[in-house]
């Protein structure tokens, strides 16, 4: 059953977003031929993506085309309507969201988030950046069939369309999708069919994405297709999977680098955190189990109010560092057997969270020691590797033991740019529907 009709302006563009809605899970088919495709065909697919090529016509016949190719699709059972644009807001978006709009009724409203992160498109005050050039600096604005001249979307898209376009800056994203929804339903009372957004990364399209639905707003996803593929995974699932999955981050390594990728992590989102006091963990049974509580209590207490929780150890702060040779004489062993407490304790704490709540899915673990710690302590034989994130930076799921099929995504503490345990974070949420 089709859930997800994307009206793309050309087919590559289509294809691209098709195939992150497949890396997803849903199934996926660009129809080319309506009078060619078989309805059987299309009964055990999710995702329709149909190219209009309509990037280079003129409005006139670019809005025709899409209003046709929406009426042809649209139904009670489709829960996400995407208008595919030009990720270099090339073409006819304004006449081809306007047929969209026109097509579906007066109670759809264009979410407009022409930001695609991974491939260096953001769009900051209004105005988008091209791996940071201004959009009218680059080679599109010399495009031989459809050039832009200027870099701020408003004036583009509003110079297109017939519908009110009100824009959200990244001051409006920074309160939550509480707060964004309430700006986006004002906006809508004040006569706004089109809602624009500023968005830098993943994280704020997800965002946005939230706050449609928080809003309970009819919308049309208008992008290059990254906030499709967000508002999708967050509109098909189920509604109680969605809100019970959990993640969890345990991050043991003392890197300098993982404190520059978790300040990354914590400046885009708002995260559940306890931090352990790595002394105390060294400082006998008694303290060290009072330690291991005391965190785990921590997380425990608040962990159903927030996506992602964080368990740090205070080592990634230079002065919170352990001199270990006065352990070293006091227990006299060697320095692994020392380490070994410490990456025993975090794995005990990561399986104590796990039993306790069993919404965290997914696991994101820094340091191959701690990796270590933390298969041994929730009795999996290993880990089912299934992809490879980033560079150094595996994902699987546990293969047995009480905790068999959690998800686990495990990196180096020294490995990966300053925004690699958000990209890790990232793929979680992707893999869990979060």
């Amino acid at each position: 059953m089709t859930q997800c009709v994307v009206i793309a302006d050309d087919l590559t563009g289509g294809n691209a977003t098709g195939v992150l809605l497949r890396q997803l899970n849903y199934r996926a088919i660009t129809v080319l031929n309506t009078e060619a495709v078989k309805p059987e065909n299309l009964q055990d697919c999710e995702c329709v993506i149909y190219p209009t090529d309509s990037r280079a016509l003129s409005p006139e016949e670019a809005y025709k085309r899409v209003y046709e190719a929406t009426k042809l699709f649209a139904s009670d059972d489709v829960v996400v309507y995407s208008n595919r644009i030009d990720s270099t807001m090339r073409g006819n978006i304004g006449a081809e969201t306007d047929a969209m709009l026109d097509c579906l009724g007066e109670d759809y409203v264009a979410v407009l988030a022409p930001a695609f992160p991974s491939s260096g498109r953001v769009v900051c005050g209004g105005y988008m950046l091209v791996n940071g050039t201004p959009l009218h600096k680059t080679d599109i604005a010399i495009d031989p069939k459809t050039p832009v001249k200027i870099s701020e979307i408003a004036p583009i898209v509003s110079a297109q369309s017939k519908y009110k376009l009100t824009s959200f800056y990244l001051k409006d994203l920074m309160n939550g999708k509480h707060a964004l929804a309430k700006k986006m339903q004002e906006a809508v009372a004040d006569g706004a069919r089109i809602l624009s957004f500023d968005c830098i990364s993943q994280e704020d399209l997800d965002l946005i994405a939230d706050a449609c639905i928080t809003a309970k707003l009819k919308i049309v996803a208008t992008d290059p297709g990254v906030f499709t593929a967000a508002y999708t995974r967050k509109m098909i699932p189920p509604a109680h999977d969605r809100k019970s999955t959990r993640i969890l981050a345990v991050i043991g390594t003392v890197h300098p680098l993982a404190k520059v990728q978790l300040d990354e992590l914590f400046l885009s989102q708002r995260t559940n955190n306890a931090v352990v006091n790595t002394a105390e963990l060294l400082e006998g049974p008694e303290r060290c189990e009072a330690e291991i509580s005391r965190v785990v209590n921590e997380i425990l207490k608040q962990y159903d109010k927030f996506p992602v929780s964080v368990v740090t150890g205070d080592g990634l702060m230079p002065e919170k560092r352990i001199n270990f040779e006065p352990y070293i004489e006091r227990y006299h062993c060697s320095l692994d057997e020392v380490t070994a407490i410490i990456n025993d304790a975090f794995g005990e704490i990561t399986r104590r969270i796990l039993k306790a709540a069993p919404a965290f899915k997914g696991i994101y673990s820094s340091g191959g020691d701690i990796t270590v710690a933390v298969c041994r302590k929730v009795e999996t034989s290993g880990i089912d590797l299934n992809d490879e994130v980033l560079p150094l930076a595996a994902f699987g799921t546990f293969m047995d033991g009480p905790f068999k099929g959690v998800q686990i995504i495990t990196k180096g503490g020294s490995q990966g740019k300053s925004d690699a345990i958000l990209q890790c974070i990232a793929y979680l949420k992707r893999s869990l529907y979060i």
